[in-house]
């Protein structure tokens, strides 16, 4: 009876850990970690190998591409570009050896490279030239943005400065900036080195990037209502300084 009592634990409901698919897991994870390193490894090459090397341009390709500026003339400015066309037509002409006309029936002045033309940056010094002109400068003044290299021309609004100005007071800001027959002015352009062009509500600065500064500094001082005397201390004190770094 004891041995029909005592059964022996059978060996079939013994569950059994499932390591097939831990491993499967571990397997998985191992082949993406790979997968992402050798594509890290992949973009790392190809974006040191993707770094663009332009070789210089050959003057044989040049010859056949052709550029060109096209720059608005106002109306206002018409009779001075006629009466000044000889004096902007030589130096485009015969110095950068560009091709420029005035085309009427769009009322722009187009400058395009031609065969002579020995360097394709001529063009934009040939625009800026012609666009000083329009803005109001000399010829005379404009034409150092074709002599020199680090001159600019620089263009705001009184508005831009003070955007509650309205009729009188408008009017008396344009006059701070002019002065008495156009002393402020002429002081601010001696002092800074500068030359400035007053179009009614806009003001034109034309010359180094660190002298417009200076320049456009004390124009929006007087702009804000300082008193001449004031602004002239102050640009002594600039120019000063400037005068003793370089």
């Amino acid at each position: 009876m004891e041995n029909l009592n005592q059964t022996e634990p059978s060996n079939d409901f013994v569950t059994k850990p499932k390591r097939k698919a831990a491993k499967r897991r571990i397997n998985q994870t191992e082949s993406l970690n790979k997968n992402q390193a050798s594509s890290m490894e992949v973009s790392e090459a190809t974006a040191v190998s993707s770094v663009p090397a332009f070789p210089p341009v050959k003057r044989e390709k040049l010859d056949n591409a052709v550029e060109m500026r096209k720059i608005a003339v106002p109306a206002h400015r018409y009779s001075p570009l006629k009466e000044n066309w000889m004096k902007l037509f030589t130096p485009i002409v015969e110095h950068l050896h560009l091709q420029i006309r005035f085309n009427l029936k769009n009322r722009q002045v187009e400058i395009r490279t031609c065969k002579d033309t020995k360097d394709i940056a001529n063009v934009q010094k040939a625009a800026d030239f012609v666009k000083a002109f329009i803005c109001g400068f000399e010829v005379e003044d404009a034409l150092a943005l074709i002599r020199l290299d680090d001159l600019f021309v620089d263009s705001f609004e009184i508005k831009d400065v003070k955007s509650s100005l309205k009729g009188d007071h408008l009017n008396r800001a344009i006059g701070r900036l002019a002065g008495k027959g156009g002393r402020t002015k002429f002081t601010i352009e001696n002092v800074t080195k500068t030359r400035i062009v007053l179009a009614d509500q806009k003001i034109h600065i034309l010359g180094s990037y660190q002298n417009i500064q200076i320049a456009k500094r004390a124009i929006c001082n007087l702009i804000l209502g300082s008193p001449p005397s004031k602004v002239y201390g102050n640009l002594r004190a600039v120019a000063s300084r400037s005068s003793d770094r370089f």
